[in-house]
């Protein structure tokens, strides 16, 4: 049996108010494709700070790839939310991409022709190839999160970890992504924070629904009053159909 991409077990958290992470437990398996889900300010960008090794919680056990966090980190590639450039931050796309070689690579001097060869590999993988010479405050919404992709697939991971990596692009860019990410599941385990529950159930094979505490779906079994439950409220689930 393999180890668990990430194992947490009775994780608390608090960022010294209330508890944002109450009692969770999950067991994502290696190889696995998880959707995690709910509303504003109910804890899954903190899950994710978890994993990374960037929060340490309170109460519970985190295991990532079979260690602690911290030390898996080289093996994990991230995707962070809302990062946003001025049009004149001088530093290009591949320069970006780059940068995801930190850790994997030399501690001093440059880049090593492997290097250049990986973030060429994956800046084609994400369809910004044509991008490489561009300065990245210059960039669409879709184009700079293909970018950050390509940087977190710079590290070579095991493990990817996505946090609304779609948020406020539009709909023929996020199934673009979507499907770039079904194809990248084929060699990584992938975890992605998303808002859009119906988007990502076409995708994904398991969905965590996150409010504080966190309870883990099959996709078949996602429907309108667990959404309600979820959310607190009544929420229009919108039915996106892929080719």
């Amino acid at each position: 049996m393999s180890t668990p991409a990430v194992e947490l077990r009775h994780v608390w958290f608090s960022y010294g108010g209330p508890v944002v992470l109450e009692d969770v437990s999950l067991t994502v398996r290696d190889g696995e494709f998880l959707g995690v889900v709910g509303p504003n300010a109910g804890g899954k960008s903190t899950l994710l700070k978890v994993m990374l090794g960037l929060l340490r919680p309170q109460r519970g056990e985190v295991r990532v790839l079979g260690r602690a966090p911290v030390a898996a980190r080289r093996a994990v590639g991230y995707v962070p939310q809302h990062l946003r450039f001025p049009p004149d931050f001088p530093i290009s796309v591949q320069e970006v991409v780059l940068t995801g070689r930190l850790g994997r690579t030399r501690l001093i001097g440059p880049y090593t022709r492997r290097d250049r060869d990986i973030a060429r590999r994956v800046m084609a993988e994400a369809a910004v190839a044509d991008l490489a010479a561009r300065q990245l405050g210059t960039l669409s919404g879709g184009q700079l999160q293909r970018v950050l992709l390509a940087r977190a697939l710079a590290c070579e991971p095991r493990l990817l970890i996505l946090d609304e990596p779609t948020a406020n692009i539009d709909t023929r860019v996020e199934t673009e992504i979507f499907e770039l990410l079904r194809r990248l599941n084929r060699r990584m385990t992938i975890i992605v924070v998303s808002h859009d529950i119906a988007f990502i159930s076409a995708y994904v094979g398991r969905v965590a629904c996150l409010n504080r505490t966190l309870a883990v779906h099959d996709t078949a079994h996602i429907d309108g009053p667990l959404i309600d439950a979820l959310y607190g409220s009544h929420v229009h689930a919108v039915e996106h159909e892929h080719p």
